[in-house]
């Protein structure tokens, strides 16, 4: 039988801020600025700015560029190239799978380094199998890369972005990094600003390891410096599926900041850190197409949860209190929430209810089996969370090993990465 409140041990009831180990953290600095869209509906629709006839028009031109046929392959990977860069592939996976299918990987230009490294990117980003040993071609007698190679800039970036997508074993794409970023370095000050520019971005965040929004924007304002026929319809295509986009996220944004406005967090939880618009944009990093709206959302209050629990059990929660609150979420049953202080409370019943938010959705698509997986991930976090608080409490100083076996899972990779295959639908 649950706890009611009168039978919550005294020495919980009775916690004070001055024996607990509390934080400041600085506030927000959004405040309520995406409490502005709140007024819209949460569906997803055009900005009535954007011709939808315009949209389709553009869009089935691009179409017929990726697909038109052409004597010369690596016009068509460039076009890809972009088509992805600039973050409207999700438009045409269609006929980039159609196009990429009829690449094979044995068929290059060995004394291309960009055709070659860009083809080579472009099948391996889709998960084609493509032997690393073509870029043996571009080693000199003695086994090292070319110094011609340096001459190529363009050639130089193309073979750095598709040394990123090396796997453990392949010796040769650890020399194609380590080659190109030694001589990409030392070319910053002897090009063009604008290939100046593209090397230190491409240094700072490769392809493999940027944000697909952020990436996008950084490549539109690349692309737009070439006025080329060609360019100007993608590009236009681009700017308005950007504004399209943006529109979408900002009504995800706003709905999640009034329902974070809505747990009252500042008064309830002044403990807790107020990151929400941080949550949202990690999740926005993980999936930014717009069938995946609900999953994004979703993903944003798990996040935006587990941020609570976190600074619960650092920076507020007793032990006793962790412990109480612990046994509740494991046994996962909103049965269990009067044996939990006032605060508490509050954190269980919003924690549940995301959750339920969740499982009423992907019911609709018969995978309430998915929910079992995140549920024992948060359980196991919640775990580590009081092993960690008792290893305070008690002033305990942990074994390496022993340390890492819990912090890989405070970290909430596992139960988030879980997580973010909810809303998924029919594509996980």
């Amino acid at each position: 039988m649950a706890l009611q409140d009168s039978e919550v041990p005294s020495s919980i009831l009775n916690a004070t801020a001055g024996n607990r180990p509390t934080a400041s953290y600085h506030p927000t600095l959004w405040g309520e600025k995406f409490l502005d869209y709140s007024s819209v509906d949460g569906s997803v629709a055009m900005d009535a700015t954007i011709d939808q006839d315009e949209f389709e028009a553009l869009k089935q031109k691009i179409k017929n560029m990726l697909i038109s046929p052409t004597d010369k392959s690596f016009q068509k990977l460039n076009l890809i190239d972009a088509v992805q860069r600039l973050g409207v592939a999700y438009h045409f996976e269609r006929e980039i799978e159609d196009e990429l299918e009829k690449l094979s990987p044995d068929e290059y230009d060995g004394n291309d380094v960009h055709s070659v490294a860009l083809r080579f990117r472009l099948l391996r980003q889709q998960g084609y199998r493509i032997s690393c040993d073509i870029f043996g071609g571009f080693k000199d007698d003695r086994g090292k890369f070319k110094v011609s190679l340096i001459n190529d800039v363009t050639g130089m970036l193309s073979l750095y972005e598709a040394a990123h997508l090396r796997i453990r074993g392949e010796d040769i794409l650890d020399e194609a990094l380590a080659f190109t970023t030694s001589h990409l370095e030392s070319m910053v000050t002897q090009v063009s600003p604008q290939l100046s520019d593209e090397i230190l971005h491409a240094l700072n965040r490769p392809i493999r390891r940027g944000l697909p929004r952020l990436e996008a924007v950084y490549y539109i304002d690349l692309y737009s410096r070439d006025d080329s026929k060609d360019k100007a319809i993608l590009l236009k295509f681009t700017k308005l599926d950007f504004c399209m986009l943006q529109v979408i996220h900002r009504k995800e944004l706003s709905i999640i900041t009034e329902w974070w406005k809505n747990l009252d967090v500042e008064i309830n939880l002044p403990y807790a850190r107020n990151r929400v618009v941080e949550c949202y944009f990690w999740a926005m990093g993980v999936y930014f197409e717009p069938r995946y709206s609900f999953a994004r959302k979703i993903l944003s209050k798990v996040i935006a949860m587990a941020s609570i629990l976190d600074d619960t059990y650092d920076a507020y929660g007793t032990l006793e209190e962790l412990e109480l609150f612990t046994n509740a979420i494991k046994r996962w049953d909103i049965s269990n929430i009067d044996v939990l202080p006032k605060y508490m409370k509050l954190i269980y019943q919003g924690l549940l209810d995301v959750f339920g938010e969740a499982e009423e959705e992907i019911s609709k698509e018969g995978q309430t089996y998915c929910m079992s997986y995140v549920i024992q991930a948060v359980k196991k976090v919640v775990q580590a969370y009081f092993e960690e608080a008792k290893w305070c409490s008690e002033g305990y100083f942990p074994k390496v090993e022993e340390y890492m076996q819990v912090s890989l899972v405070t970290t909430c990779y596992h139960m988030l990465a879980t997580a973010s295959f909810l809303g998924h639908g029919k594509d996980c």
